[in-house]
């Protein structure tokens, strides 16, 4: 009952994208609850990372699991998106029906350089426990000017960074070992429920039993689902489109939300239209302020797409629109349930060979670059809003700046940093 309290209380106050979310988890499971080790959480990650999917979202799907099973995998996993597809629903009701709110527009200019404030404040936590050496510190700088100065796309960093590490761990293992000291972490946080020496449960071991089973259910449930939404809607039918495009979405999202919004873009903007361009930069800034996972967007876009095409009728417009939000998110995160279920047994067993681990070590030390890059990418467009011709938001530059001493010093929680940004956000754009 504690953990699902957790997860569901995790769902509403996930804030701050993946980098963020994951940092919350980090400092709530890692170094307050004691539920898993240091070690434990960044294999965990490791794994996340490389694969499609939102990470924040599959980790806690990843430590339910380890922590109660299936189940407890499937229903951290729910928790973590259904407050955010309630709260973005809502949100995206009230921007259709609504409009340009001066009110929301002054919330959220406190809330974006905020959120810039946390990203760099979880590469920075991030970083100081993953790049335990000079050779992943490295690896991370050459990430960092590979995504922003040579606009590699982050698949093949992901590739070149796990082939270092399965060279680096015949070359170099100690190098490459992932968890770095794990001494330094129970001396600081004492031990934890899932420790380093901890062996997997029985139900996180690899059968093949259980590993056919879960694959059937999985191609069950979208078949499933596919053939009723092009048995009442037609092939062609929006929703049934819906189901197709995001089932695609959700096996390219390497590199997370950021990595698959032009793909989103593509699709729900000139392929399909969905939604305008301009709504879809406006989904991205709700997905920003809104707990859960950045990819969330879908939910936006598919609620946009349902009440643009009318699906049920002018007249319940509404339902359309949640409609085709649902099926959007179900046809996004559905593969991520599968790829923890089928693949976390494989990533327990190899948990103590280098061999296996280094190639993620070396991962986790270049996703710490591409996480200082959306930082980057943030910080740009909320104090140059207009690009570097127009005017620079000197307010919105202290506030980002008070946003991370408030984090980094004091220590004080991502909500209410979020909130005190929002309320300040606010008052200043009442007194213009």
């Amino acid at each position: 009952m504690e953990a699902l309290v957790y997860w569901l209380k995790l769902g509403f106050i996930s804030f701050g994208g993946p980098a963020g979310q994951i940092s919350m988890m980090h400092q709530e499971l890692v170094e307050k609850r004691r539920w898993i080790s240091e070690h434990r959480f960044l294999h965990a990650l490791n794994y996340t990372m490389v694969l499609p999917g939102p990470e924040a979202q599959q980790l806690a799907t990843y430590i339910g699991w380890l922590m109660h099973g299936a189940w407890g995998g499937i229903v951290a996993g729910i928790l973590f998106v259904m407050p955010s597809l309630f709260i973005l629903s809502g949100l995206t009701w009230v921007y259709l029906v609504f409009g340009d709110v001066p009110a929301v527009e002054g919330i959220l200019y406190g809330i974006k350089p905020a959120v810039t404030a946390i990203v760099v404040f979880a590469a920075y936590r991030i970083g100081s426990r993953a790049l335990k050496n000079n050779v992943l510190r490295t690896m991370a700088v050459l990430a960092f000017i590979a995504i922003f100065a040579f606009d590699i796309p982050f698949p093949y960093i992901v590739l070149m960074a796990g082939v270092i590490g399965y060279v680096g761990s015949h070359i170099a293992p100690d190098k490459f070992r992932a968890g770095g000291h794990h001494g330094e972490s129970k001396d600081s946080y004492g031990p934890a429920l899932i420790d380093d020496d901890t062996p997997a449960p029985a139900h996180a071991r690899f059968k093949w039993s259980r590993l056919i089973v879960f694959t059937v259910i999985g191609l069950f449930i979208w078949g499933a689902v596919m053939a009723a939404l092009s048995a009442s809607h037609g092939w062609q039918g929006t929703l049934t489109q819906m189901g197709w495009f995001f089932t695609k979405a959700a096996l390219v999202t390497f590199g997370g939300a950021y990595a698959v919004l032009p793909y989103v873009y593509q699709g729900g903007v000139e392929q399909y239209a969905w939604l305008s361009g301009a709504q879809m930069i406006d989904g991205l800034a709700l997905g920003e302020t809104t707990p859960g996972p950045l990819i969330m967007v879908v939910a936006f876009v598919g609620f946009v797409g349902g009440w643009t095409k009318e699906i049920f009728g002018p007249d319940m417009l509404p339902l359309a629109g949640v409609a085709g939000a649902s099926v959007a998110t179900l046809f996004t995160f559905l593969p991520s349930f599968l790829f923890i279920l089928l693949g976390g047994p494989a990533v327990e067993a190899t948990r103590g060979d280098v061999k296996f681990t280094a190639p993620l070590t070396g991962i986790t030390a270049a996703v710490v670059g591409v996480v200082l890059n959306l930082a980057v990418f943030f910080a740009y467009h909320v104090l140059w809003p207009q690009g570097f011709e127009g005017r620079f938001e000197w307010f919105s530059a202290v506030i980002g700046a008070v946003a991370f001493i408030a984090l980094f010093k004091y220590k004080v929680g991502i909500v209410q940093v979020i909130g005190a940004c929002a309320v300040v956000g606010l008052g200043y754009s009442l007194l213009l």
